[in-house]
C-alpha cells in the first residue's frame, strides 16, 4: 500500500509499505480524511518524540477494511474514527484514569505507524462508530477536539469567568467554541490574523485583538484564565502579563521539546498562579464526538484545504500559508 513516510527529521516521501493486517483484537481501517496536526510538522522537524521512519497521521476516519479474530462488534464496512493513543492498561496511571501518561504509551502515528497510507491498524477498544449523518471530514477532527475536552477538564472554567486566549487557528477556534459554551462571561482573542479574529468573534468571542495592538494596560488586573494555544516560547511568556491574582494559565499549544522560557517564580508565589498542562487525550474521545455531532461545536468552517496524499511530501517540506486552518489529505 502508499503511505507517506518521514524517513528521518526533513526527508520524507510516498512509498510502498506492507499492508497492515489486524491481529487479534484489531481491525484495519481504509483511511479516508487524515488532519495534517501541528505535531506531524514537529515530528517532520525533529522537534518531537517519535521513532524513525514512522508514517504520521492520528487524527483520521475511515471505513473498516478488514476485522482481526475476537472482534465481536465491529465488522466490514463501519464507518469509523479512533482514538489514537494507545495505554497498556496495567500500569499505575492507567490504573488511576491516567492513561495518557501511561509508562508504556504507544501512539499511532508517533511510535507505531499511523493514517498517513492507505490503511491504518488499530485496536479494536480504541474505534468509535461513526453515524451516517457524521462526514468522514467531521470524523478526523474528533481526536483534536478530544484533546480540547481533555484541556477543559483541566482547566475546570467556572461561570462567568474572564478568559483570554492566545491563538486563533484550528485549535484555537475549536477552544473559542468551547470556552463559549461552557460559561465564561468574557472571551478576548488574540492573534496575528484579522480573518481568524472574525471567524472567533462569530464562534462567540467577545472581543478579537490583533497581537501587535495588545497591550497589558488594557485589561486592569489581568484575567481569570490564560489559555496558550500557539505554542510559540515569546508568545507563552508574554502570556503570563495577563495573569490577574489568583489566575489559572493553561499550556495548550505544543512547543518543540527544546524550547524554554522565562517567567518570574516570584508572582506565581504571590499572585497565587496555577500553571496547567494539558497532553493529548485521557477518555475524552466519545466526549468530543458527541460535541461534534450535537453541533456544539462547528468544526466544518475550519477545514482551509484537502490535499491528495501525493501531496504530502511537498506541503510539509514548502512554505505553510499562516492563513490556514486546517487541512486534511483526502484518500
Amino acid at each position: 500500500m502508499k503511505a507517506f513516510v518521514i524517513e528521518k527529521p526533513f526527508h520524507a516521501t510516498i512509498r510502498e509499505v506492507p499492508y497492515p493486517k489486524p491481529g487479534y483484537g484489531e481491525v484495519t481501517i481504509k483511511v479516508h480524511n487524515v488532519g495534517i496536526c501541528g505535531t506531524d510538522v514537529h515530528i517532520y522537524e525533529g522537534k518531537f518524540i517519535a521513532s524513525y521512519p514512522i508514517v504520521p497521521g492520528h487524527e483520521f476516519s475511515g471505513v473498516i477494511h478488514e476485522v482481526g479474530e475476537g472482534v465481536p462488534d465491529l465488522k466490514v464496512g463501519d464507518r469509523v474514527s479512533a482514538e489514537p493513543n494507545i495505554g497498556c492498561g496495567r500500569c499505575a496511571y492507567c490504573l488511576t484514569r491516567r492513561g495518557n501518561l501511561c509508562s508504556n504509551w504507544k501512539g499511532i502515528g508517533v511510535s507505531l505507524d499511523g493514517s498517513m497510507a492507505e490503511y491504518v491498524r488499530v485496536p479494536m477498544q480504541n474505534v468509535l462508530k461513526l453515524p451516517d449523518a457524521m462526514t468522514f471530514e467531521e470524523g478526523a477532527f474528533i481526536e483534536p477536539m478530544a484533546c480540547v475536552v481533555y484541556g477543559m477538564n483541566r482547566l475546570q472554567l467556572q461561570v462567568g469567568e474572564r478568559v483570554i486566549l492566545f491563538g486563533a487557528g484550528a485549535m484555537g477556534q475549536q477552544l473559542v467554541q468551547t470556552i463559549a459554551r461552557s460559561g465564561a462571561s468574557e472571551l478576548v482573542v488574540v492573534d496575528v490574523s484579522r480573518e481568524k479574529l472574525d471567524l472567533a468573534l462569530r464562534f462567540g468571542a467577545t472581543r478579537g485583538v490583533l497581537s501587535r495592538d495588545l497591550s497589558p494596560d488594557d485589561f486592569p488586573g489581568g484575567f481569570d484564565v490564560v489559555v496558550e494555544a500557539t505554542g510559540i516560547p515569546s508568545v507563552i511568556e508574554q502570556a503570563f502579563a495577563y495573569m490577574g491574582p489568583g489566575s489559572r494559565f493553561l499550556q495548550f499549544g505544543v512547543t518543540n521539546n527544546d524550547d524554554r522560557i522565562r517567567f518570574s517564580p516570584f508572582d506565581l508565589f504571590n499572585k497565587d498562579w496555577t500553571i496547567i498542562g494539558t497532553k493529548a487525550t485521557n477518555q475524552t474521545f466519545y466526549p468530543a464526538f458527541h460535541w461534534i455531532k450535537e453541533g456544539r461545536v462547528d468544526v466544518k468552517p475550519l477545514l482551509s484545504k484537502v490535499i491528495a496524499l501525493e501531496d504530502a511530501p511537498a506541503f510539509f517540506s514548502g512554505h505553510k500559508d499562516p492563513g490556514l486552518l486546517k487541512v486534511q489529505i483526502k484518500l
